[in-house]
């Protein structure tokens, strides 16, 4: 497995090997050894699979606060995302700083969100499904978000904001600067 940091060092792209041949393909998708040699020492609880099925669909940005935040391995099984996660951290160098990448089934590539960061994805093709590990059990009381198109962040999202399908919820998130950070 090859892993690589972004432009912030602490969110990595995973890259596991995928063996094909006239069957099909072999891919060894998760290996804690493998993550605990390269000095990622996780203990991952829960998959989730989500089903996006316009391009456009925006899910984010998202994290929970302690005691119930979360790492999370994100990889996209169908389609393609635009994956951003943004640094929440707020005596890091990068605070509101946001790392991003394209994160493609044809790719066969992951991202590494840790916890200390709101995450979110665009899709960029249309019926794309995103399987990720999280280190913690979903809280509701914890669940907390900002806003994905908050003008403090930067982020060049491939899509025009009127054409993003959002949710309620994620229509209405507040901007990193109304919220407080529990994260050290």
């Amino acid at each position: 497995m090859q892993i690589e940091s972004l432009a912030i060092a602490d969110i990595r792209i995973l890259r596991p090997k995928k063996f094909g041949d006239h069957r099909g393909f072999f891919s060894e998708t998760y290996n804690k050894k493998a993550l605990l040699d390269a000095g990622i020492d996780i203990d991952f609880v829960q998959d989730n699979h989500s089903l996006s099925a316009e391009k456009g669909t925006v899910r984010g940005l998202h994290f929970q606060i302690p005691p119930f935040a979360q790492d999370k391995l994100v990889r996209v099984v169908r389609g393609a995302i635009f994956d951003v996660a943004v640094d929440l951290r707020p005596g890091s160098p990068t605070f509101g700083q946001h790392a991003s990448a394209v994160i493609d089934a044809n790719e066969w590539n992951q991202i590494l969100v840790p916890v200390g960061f709101a995450h979110g994805f665009m899709t960029i093709e249309n019926d794309t499904e995103v399987i990720y590990k999280v280190s913690n059990f979903y809280a509701p009381l914890h669940d907390r978000g900002i806003l994905w198109n908050d003008p403090a962040l930067g982020i060049d999202w491939p899509l025009e904001p009127g054409d993003a399908i959002l949710s309620d919820k994620d229509r209405v998130q507040p901007r990193l600067s109304e919220i407080e950070t529990p994260f050290d």
